[in-house]
């Protein structure tokens, strides 16, 4: 026997949302999405961390172990091992520095590029073959323009940590 079916989603009346309540659901969804991601990584052979961390080499030009392990919430040797993993693939370089000997910067390759470049496709396909499944053409529109606006609440809460520290 199946459960009954909700009358509504919680926490989405526009009164829900303007008094600032975000649904259970949208936690779900996002949970839901980054595994989504994780699996149109796979066709790439790439993993979530390695497109993050190849995501914040392309934007930040060049970058060291203590920045990167900042901006991705993880530690230094975390860094260190999945900068590794790039290395060895020809993703990514370490260099010295120009500016500061004893630093060493992480860099992406034009391989590295190449593959966020595939991973980018990747996981665009699958999300518009997953978005297809929103039957409203203007909700599908407001599904993509969400996670884009996702994108640059998390992007602000970023660097206003980072300007923080």
């Amino acid at each position: 026997m199946s459960p009954p079916a909700p009358s509504a989603r919680p926490g989405t009346s526009s009164d829900d949302l303007a008094s600032g309540a975000v649904p259970a659901a949208a936690g779900r969804a996002a949970a839901r999405l980054a595994r989504t991601v994780e699996n149109a990584l796979g066709g790439v052979d790439l993993s979530l961390p390695q497109y993050r961390m190849l995501v914040f080499l392309d934007d930040m030009g060049s970058s060291a172990a203590s920045a990167l392990a900042g901006r991705l919430g993880v530690s230094r040797p975390s860094v260190t091992a999945l900068v590794d993993g790039l290395v060895a693939r020809g993703f990514a370089e370490r260099a010295a520095d120009p500016a500061d000997r004893r630093r060493v910067a992480h860099v992406i390759t034009p391989k590295g590029r190449a593959a966020l470049a595939a991973a980018d496709e990747a996981v665009g396909r699958r999300l518009a073959e997953l978005s297809s499944k929103i039957s409203d053409p203007g909700a599908r529109t407001s599904a993509v323009e969400g996670l884009v606006a996702w994108l640059d609440a998390l992007n602000t809460e970023r660097e206003a940590k980072l300007a923080d520290s």
